[in-house]
């Protein structure tokens, strides 16, 4: 049996109970957690943003060392360190074919397997975003761990998975930010940070922060932020009037909300760049006018999983983070045990601190 936290039905609370894990099958991998981080998407599946099959155990952001493998697995063994890979490409849809592997349609099927069972009823149990990292100990597909890179600490490596694959591709695959650019990011939360260090990374010559707390700002600064503005109805005005009056090349909007992605887009310049990576409801809709989209000639775009390719990314990230270019601890506000999960969940719906790490 192994601890972990069990979303039992959308819109009701996480429950921390006992779970009976099988032995890995054929093409699956058992892996003791060392970290998980605590994700926004996480939430969105607590209140059915996002919807996955419940009851379920969630995390998906998450590092640890395999325990055992089952028949047929080669890539890894006993004692290895792994990221998981939350969203694996399974190589033969059209995405997958386009080398567009971020978009593969079946990436998440694993979602709707049964993985696990409570100790308590024997009632079957999903694993949320395929990896349930809220967890000891998981049983994952194959191709849901990659070797975790030699010279990062498994408790940093948990980032890596998500926060820092989003932020880093959003920048460096979506809005494709060149050396000198002017950047925006909308939200200082874990890939809102992440967003922040790769525009540095990117050279951008100026990287405004954007939050609704002011709080956050040294957060912001620290990882990479020359400006910071408290968001309010003038945002864009002041992005504008840090940037000549032109605004941002590149805006990337973290929040998944209507407002926030309409200020993004009205705060770069005209030919400018905006790309979305907040995952928003449906209730969120976004409107322009057919003339204002004609004149200013800017590009709106969503970004998944920060348009990624894990396997190719993962070393390039690693490398940074060697070479001190990629500081994974400024993404870390909070160190916490498996049941201080829901208090995370409401620090981000207050919108406090960056990213809050479950350490095992």
């Amino acid at each position: 049996m192994v601890r972990a936290a069990v979303l039992p039905a959308v819109g009701s609370p996480l429950e921390i109970t006992e779970i009976d894990l099988p032995e890995p099958g054929p093409g699956q991998v058992r892996v003791r957690l060392t970290a998980a981080g605590v994700c926004h998407s996480d939430l969105s599946l607590t209140n059915g943003t996002m919807r996955v099959p419940v009851p379920a155990v969630l995390g998906h952001e998450g590092a640890g060392t395999v325990v055992s493998v089952g028949e047929g697995v080669t890539h890894v063994a006993p004692g290895d360190g792994v990221v998981l890979n939350w969203a694996p490409a399974c190589g033969k849809c059209h995405a997958c074919s386009l080398g567009e592997v971020w978009l593969c349609a079946d990436a998440l099927t694993g979602a709707g397997s049964v993985y696990a069972h409570r100790s308590d009823d024997g009632s079957d149990l999903h694993p949320g975003l395929n990896v349930a990292a809220f967890a000891e100990e998981t049983v994952v597909a194959a191709n849901c761990v990659l070797r975790a890179p030699e010279g990062v600490p498994l408790t940093d490596a948990a980032l890596l998975g998500c926060a820092v694959l989003t932020g880093y591709g959003a920048v460096h695959h979506s809005a494709r930010v060149r050396e000198g650019e002017t950047v925006a990011v909308f939200g200082v939360g874990g890939v809102g940070l992440a967003t922040l260090q790769a525009a540095r990374i990117a050279g951008a010559s100026k990287i405004i922060a954007v939050d609704v707390s002011p709080e956050k700002e040294e957060l912001a600064r620290k990882a990479g932020a020359t400006d910071y503005v408290v968001a309010s109805e003038t945002t864009a005005r002041e992005i504008r009037g840090l940037t000549g009056k032109q605004g941002v090349d590149v805006a990337v909007e973290c929040v998944g909300r209507a407002v926030t992605i309409r200020t993004a887009w009205e705060s770069t310049r005209r030919g400018g760049r905006t790309t979305v990576v907040g995952i928003g409801g449906k209730d969120q809709q976004v409107t322009f006018n057919a003339l204002e989209l004609f004149h200013f000639g800017r590009t709106l775009s969503g970004c998944v999983y920060g348009n990624s390719d894990p396997a190719t990314d993962l070393p390039v990230l690693a490398e940074h983070v060697r070479a001190g270019r990629l500081d994974l601890n400024a993404l870390v506000t909070e160190h916490i045990a498996l049941d201080g999960i829901p208090a995370a969940f409401d620090n981000m719906v207050a919108g406090k601190g960056g990213r809050a790490l479950v350490v095992f």
